[in-house]
Parts: structure tokens; sequence; C-alpha cells
């Protein structure tokens, strides 16, 4: 039996984790769970897992979830405290890193310091300090699986070959709901627009950085760090089918690819079996009844926020945990609707413009990086958020 713990478990990729862990109660059992502003969620979560800890953002959520339930209660804990605990919990073998942003960070390398694999599905911790990170991870010998569903069609993709083999990673993206928009119409896109995604089902946030494509960009350089590959040897191809999930190229001219129908379950329930396989719930893909399978380059003149994944990238250092930063800010505006689409990116240039890339030695200096980039992205937008 694997002892879970689940950071996130109300967003979009924390759901359909318990959707897999309901269907094998044989094979999980949830100990901790943490979450945000959705207390009525969590709280049939709770009903459902019974776990032994929980925590939420605030003292004030934690108190009210506490009246929420009768009969036996889990211990309720609140803020950074709570989700490092729930992270390191003595029962926890593995962590399921499903936190949005880099509010993730934390609590995930407390998982892995305190010896627990992880299932990542939190890029971020990868963007701003792949570096330190996978330097725990070699230290503490903990496994860390891949969840984003272009990761773990990479890591698919390598078994059975040898890393000195590979020639490139070709990373794929939908193309989101402006895959066809110009210039013009991108300028009046709305949140609604914004967040129509043709295929995939996410969160907020993670379908506006898809939209921007600034999501594929935090993809190429958490590729960077789970695999070992200089980003100059990542690429992206735009694929609107969405049922390739990303590939490798190895040096023969061999491309090994992953392939399925568009579903968050499948690289989770991958994560928490492997080396094994169970059915997922995921639609069995009928490769008669698709009309075609097409790729193209990105139109880095419509989606800047890619190149500037890039730019960060080749400045290494500071840059990426900066730029991240100063995205989070952009796209939080543009949800709550004081800035417009095109100036999400406008703002993240401008930010990386003003910055001058240093070393970060541990993760309270990329925390400071990561303010900065906040306090920053703020000054450059004129907002409060």
């Amino acid at each position: 039996m694997k002892n879970l713990t689940i950071l996130g478990s109300t967003g979009s990729i924390g759901v359909s984790t318990l959707d897999v862990v309901k269907a094998y109660p044989d094979m999980f059992r949830v100990v901790a769970l943490t979450a945000g502003n959705n207390l009525e969620l969590l709280k049939t979560q709770i009903e459902t897992f019974r776990p032994n800890l929980v925590s939420v953002l605030t003292a004030e959520k934690a108190q009210a979830l506490s009246r929420s339930l009768t009969g036996k209660k889990p211990e309720i804990m609140h803020g950074v405290e709570g989700m490092i605990a729930a992270a390191t919990a003595s029962e926890t073998t593995m962590v399921v890193a499903a936190i949005v942003g880099a509010a993730g960070l934390v609590p995930t390398t407390a998982a892995i310091m305190a010896g627990k694999d992880v299932a990542l599905a939190n890029k971020e911790t990868l963007v701003t300090a792949g570096h330190l990170v996978m330097q725990m991870v070699r230290e503490k010998k903990v496994k860390l699986y891949p969840v984003d569903s272009e990761h773990c069609a990479v890591f698919q993709s390598m078994a059975g070959h040898r890393s000195q083999d590979i020639s490139r990673v070709i990373l794929t993206a939908s193309g989101g709901p402006f895959l066809n928009w110009g210039r013009e119409k991108l300028q009046a896109a709305t949140v609604a627009d914004a967040l129509n995604h043709p295929n995939w089902s996410m969160g907020r946030k993670i379908t506006v950085d898809s939209a921007t494509m600034m999501n594929k960009g935090l993809e190429v350089i958490e590729a960077r760090w789970l695999f070992d590959i200089p980003v100059q040897r990542i690429g992206v191809n735009i694929h609107p089918q969405s049922i390739i999930h990303s590939m490798v190229e190895y040096v023969d001219g061999s491309v090994m690819a992953q392939l399925g129908t568009p579903d968050m379950k499948g690289p989770i329930a991958y994560a928490l079996t492997y080396p094994g396989r169970v059915p997922s719930g995921v639609k069995a893909l009928d490769l008669t009844a698709l009309s075609g399978l097409t790729f193209f380059k990105p139109d880095t003149d419509r989606f800047p926020a890619l190149q500037l994944a890039y730019r960060a990238a080749d400045a290494g250092e500071s840059m990426p945990a900066v730029m991240n930063a100063a995205n989070e800010i952009a796209v939080e505006a543009f949800l709550g609707g004081r800035i417009g689409f095109m100036a999400i990116a406008e703002a993240i240039e401008k930010v990386m413009d003003l910055h001058e890339p240093h070393t970060l030695a541990s993760i309270e200096e990329v925390l400071e990086a990561d303010r900065w980039g906040r306090r920053t992205a703020k000054e450059v937008l004129g907002v409060g958020c």
C-alpha cells in the first residue's frame, strides 16, 4: 500500500488524483491533504478519504473547516507550516505535488528533504530552483516522477534507451484557444476567451498560461532539469489534436512518441503506479476516428511568452524564478480584468529587462528572487494584486 499526501487536493490535478486513488482502495491510502479556498470540496474529500491531517491557507479557514466537520476530525493546520507538515508526515511514502505556482516550492522541497518520493505536477518547483531541487533528489536518493502529460510522455519515450543516445526532446503544445487568432484580435481577447481551452480541462491559471504559451515555456525549463538535457535540445511543436503528448528523437533518427486521449488521469496513474500500469479511466484512443495529426512551429510573434522562457533558461541563475513570478502577477491581473491579454508577456519582458541574474545558493534566495519579481511586476503593471 502506498501512503499519499496530496498538495493541492481541490485543484484539477488533485481531484483527478483522488479519482484514481478512489478506484484502487487496496493500493493507496490518503494520509494528508492540503487545499486553498474550496472548503466545501475539501470537506467532501475528508469525509471520503479520512486523512489524518489537512491544511488550508489561513487560521480562519481552518476554524471554518473544523466547524463544518462532524464526527472524528483530522488534525487541521494552516499556512506554510501546515503544508510542510503534510508534505513530511511520517506515514507518507509519496507526495503528489499539485499546488499551482511558486507556492508549491517550499512544501515540495520539504518532502524531498524528508525522503519522500514525489509525483511532480508543480512545474514551478523546477523552473525556479531546478539545480537545487535536483541536487536534493540526488542527495536524498528519492524518486521524482513527472505528472505533466508532456514530461510523462518524454519519461515513457526514454524507457529502455540510453540518455547519451538522445538527440533532442520535442514537447507538443495544443496551441490553446488562440491558435488561429491574429495579433489584433488577441489584443481584445477576454478572460472567457482565454479560459476556453479546446482539449484540456485545467485550472484557470494554467489555462491562461496555455493560451499565452508560457505554460510550454515553463515545461521547457522543467524538462531541462528533469531529464538533464540542454535547453537548446528541447523543442516545441504545435500539435492541435493533443494526441501525441511529446516525443524523443534519437541519434539514429528514430523518434519515440507517447499517444493517448487528453486526460490527466493517465499521467497521474502512471506516476502513482510506476513501473506498473493500471486502468486509469482514460477513454481508449481510436486512431481510426482521427482525421489526422498535424504539427507546425510556434509563432513567437503572436505568442512571445515562449521565447521569453527560452531567454530566461539561457540566462539561468535567478532569471527563471523572476520570470515565473512576473508571469504569476501578470496572469492574476489579467484574470482580475486589470490588464489585457497581450500585456501579460509585455509585463514579463519589462521585468526581465530590469533584472540582473545572480546565483541562487539556497531556497531562501530563490524565494527572495520570487519576491523581487512580484514586487517589480506590480510596479511595472501599476496594480496592487
